[in-house]
């Protein structure tokens, strides 16, 4: 293979924007860099024991697999080697010299705005490298390719916008040296007891050696191959923290070993709170497997369903063959069964944590119920899952009490088969709608909805045991009225007389003739109680709610045509009787009418012009003024 030419290569627009933050916007806790560094050498050498199982012959194969660390304080030089895959000059290009879907964009923005999580995400934007900037003022690589018929090329940059390649002197082995030239206010890092602490607090649980001159200096074994006795919470603690980039402690460890019928060992944490505050990092998961101490697939997605993708951890198989590929991994009996029994681990952990840590079941739902909604999929685990589903109710005494189906099932009358809901942005809105007015003169508990993901989720499931899930629209009102009402001191509304009754009537057909085709149809309402009227969508069709997303979806901003129902007994609408009895074509009429249109437009969120309804409140809010100064003689 020919030699590299010496020669000058321009980085690439995000590298040096990236490049420039690092170097001159990041102080604090620089000493990452090294983490990263050595993550990346735990990376090269776990690709090159990949390629040893498939039979390939690999260059110096003699080599021990290991990473070192070296300092000469005198020339303020930092040199962290390994014996890992190496690189060619083609892959150095393209690995240092560009940055290819880490990210890169999303990290600057993050950074950008929050400085002070730059250290927890680095890595996790696949930029680690160039962290060594923020305290080098010139970097060397000189590495050499496993192939056997690879040159060794060498890298040197200062960081400030280009790189050079060149080929090295004398024999190099295989492997990467990253030669380090610190500034002067970073020394500190040719420190023994320096660089000993850094390893310690970040890296030391990698599963290769890592000697600081020639001194091992990670001395701990791969924890989730530990017997449970024997490991303190602190060491679990520690673990999570390495491998998660966290800097709070899990929430809970779930440590399980399986012998039959298949061997495996998975170590899983369930984060004390979700990181991906953006949602850059949803395709950001996964559980690490090792067949044998052997890494086989970084964050493999398949180990666990993606509602489940908030898990950090890894899992280890004694009986996957060590060559598996990562393509024929989902095609394997072994590997599915070990999937399916990861997935149920999770699932009865956090069963037995909100049967016996209420509030820590509750911490989770805030951090990660979101993600975990979207497991309706998941017909394998469905009785489990909608077991651990949580949502507020009327019953609750606020917006932060929730409660499970099954609670809600234990509380329903004894007649009651279905479970009812309702959708709202916030408790003050649901408690507001007009369709929960029966329910609450019935006792009848509904299920608060803030997510819209809620009633996809619900209607995704149609039912829990034997009751149906239904909205509080859709209620069957015949029901609904056999219940007994829970108050008894409610107010009693006169009734009608039949000469009242048949002008109601007329009423009805007037209010029709306001409204035109902006309704389907004008009706008495048997659901309502304070409030004077609302809009109703026609028997068995969807929610409100379930149509404003069908709506987003289909970018249609129309509003819906509806049925609009009256309260008879509401003052408002006795007045307004009053007012068509003297003369049924007051325009008084039709402003009331178009007043309690767009009202129940706006509490079910389809009024798209607020200007007349707000030209018409303040004109009635003038005109009950002059009442009102005559009344009190003001």
């Amino acid at each position: 293979m020919a030699e590299t030419q010496n020669k000058t290569y321009e980085f690439k627009a995000e590298v040096k924007e990236l490049l420039n933050i690092l170097v001159h916007s990041l102080y604090t806790n620089r000493e990452i860099f090294l983490r990263e560094l050595i993550s990346n050498a735990s990376d090269a050498l776990d690709k090159l024991r990949f390629q040893s199982t498939k039979g390939v012959e690999l260059a110096d194969k003699n080599l021990p697999h290991e990473i070192k660390i070296s300092m000469d304080a005198e020339n303020k030089i930092l040199t962290v080697s390994d014996t890992g895959i190496g690189m060619t000059d083609e892959e150095i290009i393209k690995n240092i010299g560009t940055i290819a879907k880490s990210g890169s964009a999303e990290f600057i923005k993050q950074v950008t705005e929050n400085q002070e999580s730059a250290s927890n995400i680095i890595g996790k934007f696949g930029v680690g490298f160039y962290s060594v900037f923020m305290v080098a003022d010139k970097v060397v690589i000189t590495s050499k390719s496993y192939k056997a018929d690879a040159s060794p090329v060498k890298w040197t940059s200062d960081g400030l916008g280009s790189y050079t390649l060149e080929t090295p002197e004398g024999e190099v082995k295989r492997g990467t040296s990253i030669e380090i030239h610190l500034k002067e206010d970073a020394k500190e890092f040719t420190e023994k007891f320096r660089l000993e602490n850094v390893i310690k607090t970040h890296s030391n649980f990698i599963q290769f050696p890592i000697y600081v001159e020639d001194e091992k200096v990670n001395n701990i074994s791969a924890l989730w191959r530990e017997p449970k006795s024997k490991i303190k919470k602190e060491e679990y603690t520690e673990f999570y923290k390495f491998l998660s980039y966290d800097t709070e402690e899990p929430l809970h460890t779930i440590h399980v070993s399986v012998d039959a019928p298949i061997q495996f060992t998975s170590l899983m944490f369930i984060p004390g709170k979700n990181s991906d505050f953006f949602g850059s990092q949803r395709e950001d998961y996964g559980l690490d497997l090792y067949v044998r101490r052997v890494l086989i697939q970084h964050k493999n997605k398949d180990l666990l369903p993606e509602y489940l993708s908030f898990v950090k951890g890894v899992v280890e198989s004694e009986d996957l063959p060590l060559n598996i590929s990562r393509e024929t991994l989902q095609e394997n009996a072994i590997f599915n069964k070990i999937s399916n029994s990861v997935t149920s681990q999770v699932l009865n952990h956090l069963k037995k944590i909100a049967e016996d840590e209420t509030e820590t079941y509750k911490k989770f739902w805030i951090e990660h119920g979101k993600i975990f909604k979207i497991g309706y999929g998941d017909f394998t685990n469905r009785e489990k899952f909608m077991e651990l589903l949580r949502f507020n109710s009327s019953e609750m005494k606020d917006a932060e009490e929730i409660t499970s189906l099954e609670d809600y099932t234990k509380r329903m009358k004894s007649e009651q088969k279905d479970i009812y809901y309702v959708f709202g942005s916030s408790r003050d809105a649901v408690m507001l709608d007009p369709h929960m007015e029966i329910f609450r003169k019935k006792g009848i508990e509904v299920l608060f909805f803030y997510d819209p993901a809620d009633e996809f989720v619900i209607s995704s499931l149609g039912t829990y045991k034997e009751f149906n899930f239904k909205s509080v629209e859709q209620a069957d009102l015949k029901k609904l009225e056999e219940f007994e009402n829970v108050s008894k001191d409610q107010e009693k509304k006169e009734a009608l007389d039949e000469a009242d009754e048949k002008t109601f009537g007329d009423l009805l057909s007037k209010i029709k003739e306001i409204l035109g085709d902006k309704v389907t149809d004008v009706k008495v309402s048997q659901r309502l109680d304070k409030s004077p009227a609302c809009l109703v969508n026609p028997d068995d069709s969807m929610s409100s709610s379930m149509q404003k997303i069908m709506q987003i979806m289909n970018k249609d901003a129309s509003v819906p045509k509806k049925s609009m129902e009256i309260n008879k007994d509401h003052k408002l609408v006795r007045n307004l009787l009053k007012v068509f009895k003297a003369d049924n074509n007051d325009n008084y009429i039709t402003e009331v009418v178009e007043q309690l249109y767009d009202t129940s437009l706006l509490l079910e969120g389809y009024l798209n012009d607020p200007h007349k309804l707000v030209s018409r409140i303040n004109a009635m809010m003038e005109e009950s003024s002059d009442w009102y100064t005559e009344v009190k003689k003001i």
